[in-house]
This record gives structure tokens, C-alpha cells and sequence, in this order.
């Protein structure tokens, strides 16, 4: 098994696709990238944690490819935005790969690299691409938060 860590927005959205994928075995929201040791999701919306809103996906590598992984997360939500994904604004919903391994380093920069050269956007890719520190398990009721309310969605397409 092998983990991925990706925030692009309001983590509820982000967790849902990735946890649609074959060969993700689980996922989990959380906080990472602060400096606020076990934030709560209160502290993390004021904006002063300097944590992001995240989602670690556990995932086997013999049945889902990490740059698989990295084209769903640059296809659903807009790199573009600093700070922010679609009404949601502050740090914690700023675009972020959060690398495990100096392989995960190397395909996040290429493939953001080759999303730049192919001009998909007009404004450049503001995702930072960041070595994985602590994460934090959000509170137990955004866990798969759409699944328990009955919502299909709630992230901005790209």
C-alpha cells in the first residue's frame, strides 16, 4: 500500500473522487502543512494554523498509478487559485501536493510542469509541491461527509 496527500480546495469534494477510484483502499480528511499541532477544523478556518484542508489516500500501486492519481487531482479542482477554490477563501483551501516519496516529488513536478507547457490555463499553476509532514485526522463527521449526506458533489471543475 502507498499514500498520496493532496489538498485543492474544500477536502469533502476531494474525498469523494479519489475514494471512486479502483485501487484506492481508503481515504481520510485532515489537516496538514501548519504549524498547529492536532488542529481542530475551528482553528484551521481561522486561517492562522497554516494548514491546508487535505485528503491521505491509502492506495495499492499495483492497481492504481500514482500519475493517475495526480490527473484526477489536476482534472477537479482549478490549480490556478491562490488561496482559494471556487466561494471557499484563506490558506487552508490553497492547491497543494504533499510528496511521500522522491518519486511521488518527481511525478508531481512533471506532470505540473507538463500541465504548464500545455497551456491548459491562462493564469500559471499556483500548486504547491511540498514534502508531507504531519497530518492531522479531521474531526469524525467530515469523514466522507458527502457519502453521509446523500451529495453526489461539491468541488469546482476545472
Amino acid at each position: 500500500m502507498s499514500k498520496a496527500i493532496f489538498a485543492a480546495g474544500c477536502f469533502w469534494g476531494v474525498e469523494a473522487t479519489f475514494r471512486q477510484l479502483p485501487g484506492v483502499i481508503s481515504t481520510r480528511v485532515g489537516y496538514t502543512g501548519g504549524q498547529t499541532s492536532n488542529p481542530t477544523y475551528k482553528e484551521v478556518c481561522t486561517d492562522r494554523t497554516g494548514h491546508a484542508e487535505a485528503v491521505e489516500v491509502n492506495y495499492d500501486p499495483a492497481k492504481l498509478a500514482y500519475e493517475k492519481l495526480l490527473d484526477v487531482f489536476w482534472e477537479n479542482h482549478d490549480p490556478t487559485q491562490v488561496n482559494r477554490q471556487g466561494p471557499d477563501f484563506g490558506t487552508q483551501y490553497r492547491t497543494a501536493i504533499f510528496f511521500t516519496t522522491p518519486e511521488q516529488e518527481a511525478a508531481a513536478r512533471a506532470s505540473k510542469a507538463a500541465l504548464e507547457k500545455s497551456h491548459r490555463f491562462s493564469k500559471p499553476i499556483a500548486t504547491q509541491i511540498v514534502p508531507a509532514v504531519t497530518f492531522y485526522e479531521a474531526e469524525d463527521y467530515h469523514q466522507q461527509y458527502l457519502e453521509k449526506k446523500g451529495l453526489a458533489s461539491c468541488h469546482i471543475k476545472a
